[in-house]
């Protein structure tokens, strides 16, 4: 064998082995958790400058909606708490334990989750102004002592009823579903028991 033909033999093993040592390197992508951690990282600050615009902005605003709609009566501002209260309380809280049903996968359950928070607006605008500490909350606070009188009590008391009664409904409605799976078991058992019974009794006559 020639030297150009030994030469030509041994080229592509050399190739093979560089292919080799180029793939057994390890890669400088970032892996997934990198991926996820920066993700999570961004999605926190994002979360956090909306947080502190919201703050700013919504107590202020809620406080005059509010205000608008009382016009500085103790009646209307309880009845109409009462109402954000009870409606905005109730209604959240029987979609969110519908994340208790089988059929619902992990992805619905979160979308049922964020709903019921988006339902429930209205009191996580007036807990902004009562529990906020921002300047505008302070002012949402005084708009409310002045054009709102007992809006805040009004909707402690609705939360509270809508609160209670969804659970009573809600546990009402669990424990009616497991009586059903009672009475349909030993309905079972009872139907069962008849057909061993028959099958006894024909066993009997044949002998």
């Amino acid at each position: 064998m020639t030297q150009d033909e030994s030469a030509a033999t041994n080229e592509p093993h050399e190739d093979d082995a560089l292919e080799r040592k180029i793939r057994d390197q390890p890669s400088i992508a970032p892996g997934a958790w990198v991926t996820r951690i920066v993700v999570a990282l961004v999605l926190l600050a994002v979360a956090y400058v909306g947080f502190r615009i919201s703050a700013a902005f919504f107590p202020r605003w809620w406080a005059h909606r509010v205000g608008d709609q009382v016009g500085d009566s103790l009646t209307k501002g309880t009845l109409w708490g009462l109402f954000y209260g009870f409606v905005f309380t109730f209604v959240p809280l029987l979609l969110l334990f519908q994340i208790r049903r089988r059929f619902f996968n992990w992805t619905w359950r979160i979308v049922v989750v964020v709903v019921a928070l988006l339902l429930a607006a209205p009191n996580w605008l007036t807990l902004s102004v009562v529990a906020g500490n921002s300047k505008a909350a302070h002012a949402g606070e005084r708009i409310f002592d002045v054009e709102a009188p007992g809006f805040r009590a009004g909707t402690l008391s609705g939360v509270i009823a809508g609160a209670v009664l969804a659970l009573i409904i809600t546990g009402t409605s669990m424990q009616m579903r497991h009586r059903k799976k009672e009475v349909k078991r030993l309905r079972g058992e009872r139907d069962e028991l008849k057909r061993a019974q028959a099958d006894q009794a024909r066993d009997d006559e044949s002998s």
